[in-house]
């Protein structure tokens, strides 16, 4: 009996006809995986967030800790919805944080929405990026993906004995048949945005922002991909998501506020916030590309 390849957490319906029964017990560990972290989450995590954040909005004894501590994420995205998103252009959201050179240990935790440091100094460029150069290229090869440096690259992987694999994805590239397919697919994903426009219900990812001390906008986390068509195609705006925001920020606009008057200054202050274009003071080397 054929073994059927179950759907890898959030995988894109897409990949589908590039699955390799191979992959199975890969996925089903990342299933797993996937399965106790939402499991944790919901059960355990979710509770100790809604309480200690309630104890914050509400000024409750203990809430000024929850506001040190950085204040749930999660709860507050709960809390303020679609007032954390905000349209961008694309062509303007070309910075990004950048940990290279911080240990693990200094940045900020990704499940706080205040965050300390100095992250929004050391910024890295976009256009410079893996998934930029690997978008464009698939548009400037389109007409013959066997002349893209992706198709290249994972060809050179083949012929090592080594094809491209990924268990997020479930897909095996043992063939150049398969490689072209596997490009052909964000090709696809490409033109469909063009004529469509950005579809914030697909992709497993939202893209991701966090507010500076300046008020500026920072690329944070997944997404990069759908962005960089963005920008290949032109768009004109994106929805992006506010995951963070530096304390600095934070305590100007909210100006000793707490509670539910903070949160009303916090969406007030969000629309006025634009895209950092600028590099930072505290910015890796120019040799170092951003990955």
């Amino acid at each position: 009996m054929k073994r059927i390849l179950p759907q890898p957490p959030g995988g894109d319906p897409a990949f589908a006809p590039l699955t390799d029964a191979r992959m199975y017990w890969p996925v089903q560990r990342t299933r797993l995986q996937w399965a106790v972290r939402q499991g944790f989450q919901s059960t355990v995590g979710a509770p100790i967030e809604r309480l200690a954040f309630g104890l914050w909005k509400h000024q409750l004894p203990g809430g000024t800790r929850v506001e040190r501590l950085g204040l749930p994420r999660r709860a507050v995205e709960r809390e303020l919805g679609s007032a954390l998103v905000l349209r961008v252009d694309p062509r303007e959201l070309i910075r990004c944080r950048d940990w290279r050179g911080y240990a693990k240990r200094q940045r900020p935790s990704s499940i706080t929405f205040l965050w300390d440091g100095s992250w929004d100094l050391r910024r890295g460029d976009l256009r410079h990026g893996s998934r930029y150069r690997f978008i464009g290229d698939l548009d400037m090869h389109r007409n013959d993906l066997t002349q893209s440096e992706a198709f290249r690259s994972l060809q050179a992987r083949l012929e090592a004995g080594r094809p491209w694999r990924s268990h997020q994805k479930g897909v095996w590239l043992d063939s150049e048949a398969r490689i072209l397919a596997y490009l052909n697919i964000y090709l696809s994903f490409m033109d469909d945005m063009a004529k469509r426009g950005f579809d914030d219900s697909l992709g497993k990812d939202e893209l991701g922002v966090a507010v500076t001390r300046e008020g500026r906008l920072l690329k944070i986390n997944r997404g990069l991909h759908r962005l960089a068509m963005a920008q290949r195609v032109g768009l004109g705006t994106v929805p992006v998501s506010v995951k963070a925001v530096h304390r600095e920020w934070w305590e100007r606009v909210t100006a000793g506020a707490s509670g539910q008057a903070a949160l009303e200054r916090l969406t007030a202050a969000l629309p006025g916030c634009k895209p950092e274009t600028e590099p930072g003071p505290l910015d890796p080397s120019a040799s170092d590309n951003q990955d």
